[in-house]
């Protein structure tokens, strides 16, 4: 989290502390399940809807759409759409996308480097 002092000069929405800043409201759309494995899932590639769903295994098709919504509104996934019968779909990730990607790939490395001390903890947890 930054400081009080690194945030000096910066506008009120930076704030992630603040529940009513923008930041927050990026950072809630951004971290979430969904999301974080749909900016995955894209990564380099451009996918159809039904290719997405496919990589996102479990996503229902509501989730999906709201999710490819929030990213696409916030500048973070592009929608292309062709004008065929039927409308052909695309999704790519923008700038700003592959920029978040790179801390999504860290998560991943995260969850995969403690997968095995993190099952560990849960058995004793729940024994």
């Amino acid at each position: 989290m930054v400081t009080k002092q690194e945030l000096k000069g910066l506008p009120e929405d930076a704030d992630l502390r603040r529940a009513d800043s923008l930041a927050r409201e990026i950072f809630s759309d951004v971290a979430n399940k969904w999301a974080l494995l749909i900016i995955e899932a894209l990564g380099e590639r451009t996918l159809r809807f039904s290719e997405l769903r496919k990589e996102v295994e479990g996503v229902s098709h509501k989730m999906l759409t709201q999710n490819l919504r929030t990213l696409e509104r916030d500048g973070l996934v592009d929608r292309k759409v062709y004008p065929t019968v039927p409308p052909r779909v695309e999704y790519t990730l923008t700038e700003p996308g592959r920029a978040l990607r790179a801390t999504v790939d860290a998560m991943c490395g995260w969850t995969h480097r403690y997968l095995g001390r993190i099952e560990d903890a849960r058995r004793r947890f729940d024994a």
